[in-house]
């Protein structure tokens, strides 16, 4: 089912981008390290016009129209991160990228040496329980290894009893019982993501009660966040970048919402940038599900979005070059620079940012 023809305002770019485009200083004490008092007293950036405004994320009602549509991402962080030894007794940590099928995994390894395929490892959580997995291949489209665990042990109930919150790498505490609620976000569904879509973590019940109220509806779509989420574009031309893999799905129901909001002339809100990457997407593939590897950069032709609700991104990161293709390079550019200006908190439990496509 087409959804909606490619718009003609969405230009090429009239510029080739480096890595190095995007790259800006950030003050380390600006990098969030705790989650707000309450999720909606983040602070928000309007930056859907040329001049920003400064507002508290309780406001965004006050800034969307009867008949907008919101889009969240539904998927559900899960406990990824595990710890345990190797039989030899070297330490290792695994973080477990997805669920293939059964007992099988995709992890990534954090060890001084990596085991041999056949090896066994051993996980620990609480006490004396142990689980041994065994290293059975690798998986070369998320860099990864293929673990399976032994016996009847169900991957999803491992990860809960044994797993940590696999928190960024910029956040520097172990994780705390208070990572475990807000580090997810209120209306997370779908297990299997190693990050959160964390824009959505500014809503909650009583915002949504709001926008309901003001005629403001809301839909959901699932992309189970992947490690590569924080992977720095490490070439120097951003052609040269490859994007890793996350899985989606869209239900039929979505696609109603948004061809209903687009016949009476509301916006599409996409609510952080994995929904991006899964709307636009479906617009190029037709696919309502399956992994994609769509990587977003200026000069890309936007289908479906119309405004953006985002956090403040890594430097010299694909997100960043996402943000900058919807909203202009340079206003982004100059949205961060009053950022820093202003110390806001910036990454995932950092304040928000309102964008609107350029036209």
């Amino acid at each position: 089912m087409t959804l909606i023809a490619p718009r003609a305002d969405s230009m090429p770019a009239k510029r080739q981008f480096s890595t190095q485009d995007f790259d800006f200083e950030l003050p380390p004490e600006l990098i969030a390290q705790h989650p707000a008092a309450e999720r909606t007293a983040s602070r928000l950036l309007d930056g859907s016009s040329l001049q920003p405004v400064h507002r508290v994320f309780r406001e965004l009602p006050d800034l969307l129209r009867a008949g907008d549509l919101l889009v969240f991402n539904d998927t559900k962080v899960v406990k990824a991160r595990l710890f345990g030894e190797k039989a030899t007794g070297g330490k290792l940590e695994l973080l477990i990228e997805r669920v293939v099928s059964g007992k099988e995994v995709v992890a990534h390894m954090k060890v001084s040496k990596k085991p041999r395929l056949g090896d066994w490892v051993h996980l620990y959580g609480n006490g004396q329980d142990i689980i041994k997995a065994q290293l059975i291949g690798r998986w070369p489209e998320e860099d990864g290894a293929l673990f399976r665990f032994e016996l009847s042990h169900d991957p999803y109930w491992v990860m809960e009893q044994f797993g940590h919150v696999p928190l960024p790498p910029y956040i520097t505490h172990e994780d705390e019982q208070e990572d475990e609620q807000r580090y997810q976000t209120v209306f997370a569904k779908h297990p299997g993501a190693v990050a959160a879509p964390t824009a959505a973590l500014h809503f909650d019940d009583a915002l949504f009660e709001q926008l309901k109220a003001k005629g403001i509806e809301r839909a959901f779509v699932t992309l189970h966040v992947g490690a590569g989420t924080f992977q720095p574009v490490k070439a120097a031309q951003i052609a040269d970048h490859t994007m890793h893999f996350e899985r989606y799905s869209i239900p039929p129901e979505t696609l109603e919402a948004i061809q209903h909001c687009k016949a009476r002339g509301g916006r599409v809100i996409a609510v952080g940038t994995t929904t991006v990457r899964t709307l636009e997407s479906y617009a190029k593939n037709q696919q309502t599900s399956g992994d994609t590897n769509i990587f977003i950069t200026p000069g890309f032709a936007f289908e479906i979005v119309d405004l953006l609700i985002t956090n403040f991104h890594l430097p010299k990161s694909t997100l960043m070059m996402l943000v900058s293709a919807f909203a202009g390079y340079e206003h982004i550019m100059a949205l961060y620079k009053t950022a820093v200006q202003e110390k806001y908190r910036f990454f995932s439990y950092g304040d928000s940012m309102l964008l609107e496509r350029r036209k």
